[in-house]
C-alpha cells in the first residue's frame, strides 16, 4: 500500500514539477500527515517513531540546499514525505541515487549550454580566494526541476536497493 502511495506521489509531483515547476502542497502536505497515521496505526509508537525519522532525516538533506536558494521547498517536502512513508533508510539511500541524478543533469544542461567549463573556472576561482562573494546566484546554480531527480533517484532505488551503492 505505501509504494502505491509513494508511487502516486512520485508521479503527480514529477507532473507538477515539470509543467508548472511546482510541487504542490496539497500532494505532500497530506502524503505525510498520512504515513504518520498509517505507520501508528500499524505499528503504534514505534511506527511514530520510524515515520517521524523519516521524515526529519528528508527534510535534513534537503534544508541547507534550500536555505541557500538552491532549490524550492516543494522539493523539501516531498524528500520529507517520502522519508514519512518509507523510513529513514530509504530516505537516505533515495537521497543518494537523487544527488547522482541531479549532477547528472545539471552536467548535461551545463554542456548542452556550453557552459561547463566557465561554470568551474568561476567556482575554483573564488575557492581559491576562499571567499563566494564575487560569484552570483547563476553561477553556482543553473536551474531545473530537482522534482525530476528526486523522483526518478526514488524510483531507481525502489528498484535496484542499495545494491550499487
Amino acid at each position: 500500500m505505501i509504494q502505491i502511495i509513494l508511487t502516486i506521489v512520485l508521479v503527480i509531483s514529477l507532473i507538477t514539477d515539470i509543467k508548472d515547476r511546482k510541487i504542490l502542497n496539497i500532494v505532500t502536505l497530506p502524503t505525510i500527515f498520512f504515513a504518520f497515521i498509517y505507520h501508528f496505526i500499524m505499528s503504534g509508537f514505534d511506527g511514530l517513531l520510524f515515520s517521524a525519522s523519516g521524515f526529519f532525516v528528508g527534510l535534513g538533506l534537503l534544508l541547507i540546499p534550500f536555505m541557500l536558494g538552491g532549490m524550492g521547498a516543494g522539493d523539501v517536502k516531498l524528500m520529507a514525505a517520502i522519508g514519512a512513508l518509507q523510513g529513514m533508510q530509504f530516505v537516505f539511500y533515495a537521497f543518494i541515487y537523487t544527488a547522482l541524478i541531479g549532477g547528472i543533469i545539471a552536467v548535461v544542461l551545463l554542456l548542452k549550454r556550453k557552459e561547463l567549463f566557465q561554470s568551474f573556472q568561476r567556482i575554483l576561482f573564488a575557492t581559491k580566494l576562499k571567499t563566494l562573494e564575487g560569484l552570483q546566484k547563476d553561477d553556482l546554480h543553473h536551474a531545473f526541476p530537482y522534482g525530476i531527480a528526486i523522483v526518478f533517484g526514488t524510483f531507481i532505488y525502489m528498484g535496484l536497493g542499495a545494491t550499487w551503492l
